[in-house]
């Protein structure tokens, strides 16, 4: 005989379900996305949301850490704010409701007109047992930008995809294409402009194709209030150049995934990452990369900087495919606990079932060195300045790596300002 356990709602969960009951009638879609809807909804509220007895979210109990979910509110007015690289191509989303300005020689779509129109409904149903943001940002996604960037395209100005947000629960989603042999720079910026609590899930569906050359930077800057749930899914193809770039400096409860497949020979991967925690925040960066053909090469990453009783996790999944020879994979996590009373946790791994692979992995968590404190204490520096000066080039140095000045300059005054506020 078996026996199914039933999942026991939480408030947090009880809440998921009396919004989409709420508001189901209202959202857009066709018959294939309602029924993609109803699935995804009816997984997520049997199954529940993912607890630590599901491996890969150990370090983070979604279900007892989400413990209220804001309420649905009323779309506030919001204006398209000052890019964060001046003369960027800007698009927005706000509270789930697009504006896809004018991108020259880019076609920008709304993603709501995908969900009208059933061609969204394959990708919502992608989200597997235990995605819960596929889940959740498939059942309530309102909209999101389109983006198709054509073959051979060379597009000089960063684009920025703006989600900007006030209180409540904002849902969004940003498919994008690279074509054959393009080049462009997006910056994908989710910012909160209130100190009220949002609950934000947000899925970036991209295609690189062949040779295309891409830099594509996560920044999030969510309230000290709201929950972030964002996902990317990238499926690269041959002789690519992609860098990756995140940037986590907000947020109370944080969880970014990573999902990428390299899926063309030649492909060359760069994952950089940098994480600024503090107050009470947890922030998870959980990624799964998967090799999947022979010839490729990555170098992740990530360096991270924890304050007062902030908790930081960071999992690193490298797969390497039987057929996958050649592959070159490295994987680095460094951490400054800058706090007794702040946590880190590492945990990087590989699955190799190629035999011709050079593939390794390392963490280092510390504290600031004395060496270099009394370095620059000896010649007149103020023990605090020292600090945040070190604490400073231990982020700058991956920074920099981008290489663009105007993209570093921007990059290092967010950083900055928030050590600052928080040092």
């Amino acid at each position: 005989m078996n026996i199914q356990a039933t999942n026991r709602l939480t408030p947090a969960e009880t809440a998921l379900v009396d919004a989409y009951t709420a508001k189901f009638s209202e959202l857009p879609g066709d018959g294939a996305v309602v029924a993609a809807r109803d699935v995804l909804f009816d997984d997520l509220k049997t199954g529940g949301l993912p607890t630590r007895r599901i491996e890969a979210w150990h370090y983070t109990d979604l279900k007892s850490l989400l413990r209220a979910v804001p309420e649905d509110q009323p779309a506030p007015v919001i204006e398209k704010l000052a890019p964060t690289v001046a003369g960027s191509l800007v698009a927005y989303v706000q509270h789930g409701t697009a504006d896809i300005g004018k991108i020259e020689d880019v076609r920008v779509s709304r993603f709501a007109e995908s969900l009208l129109d059933g061609s969204a409904a394959a990708g919502l149903a992608e989200a597997s047992k235990d995605d819960a943001i596929g889940r959740i940002n498939g059942s309530f996604v309102r909209d999101g930008l389109v983006l198709d960037i054509p073959a051979d395209a060379d597009i000089e100005k960063p684009i920025e995809l703006q989600a900007v947000h006030g209180a409540g629960q904002v849902h969004s989603r940003f498919p994008v294409r690279f074509g054959k042999g393009s080049k462009a720079t997006v910056i994908e910026r989710h910012l909160s402009v209130t100190s009220d609590a949002a609950l934000v899930s947000s899925v970036s569906d991209i295609v690189v194709e062949d040779g295309a050359e891409v830099t594509w930077i996560i920044l999030q800057q969510q309230g000290a209030a709201d929950i972030h749930l964002g996902q990317l899914r990238m499926k690269i193809g041959a002789d690519a150049k992609i860098r990756l770039f995140i940037v986590n400096a907000g947020g109370k409860l944080v969880r970014q995934e990573l999902r990428i497949d390299v899926e063309g020979e030649g492909t060359d991967l760069i994952v950089r990452g940098v994480n600024l925690l503090g107050g009470e925040t947890h922030t998870d960066v959980t990624m799964v990369l998967g090799h999947n053909v022979p010839n490729t090469t990555s170098t992740e990453v990530f360096r991270n900087v924890v304050f007062d009783r902030a908790k930081g996790i960071f999992q690193g999944m490298i797969r390497v495919a039987p057929d996958a020879q050649k592959t070159d994979a490295k994987m680095a996590c460094n951490t400054l606990l800058m706090s007794d009373d702040g946590e880190f946790s590492a945990k990087p791994e590989l699955e190799i079932f190629a035999d011709d692979v050079q593939c390794g992995h390392g963490a280092t968590v510390a504290d600031i060195s004395d060496n270099h404190l009394y370095y620059l204490m000896a010649r007149g520096v103020p023990r605090a300045k020292a600090r945040a000066m070190l604490v400073n080039a231990f982020v700058a140095e991956i920074v920099e790596e981008l290489e663009e000045e105007n993209l570093v300059e921007a990059l290092e005054t967010i950083i900055s300002g928030w050590l600052e506020h928080h040092a």
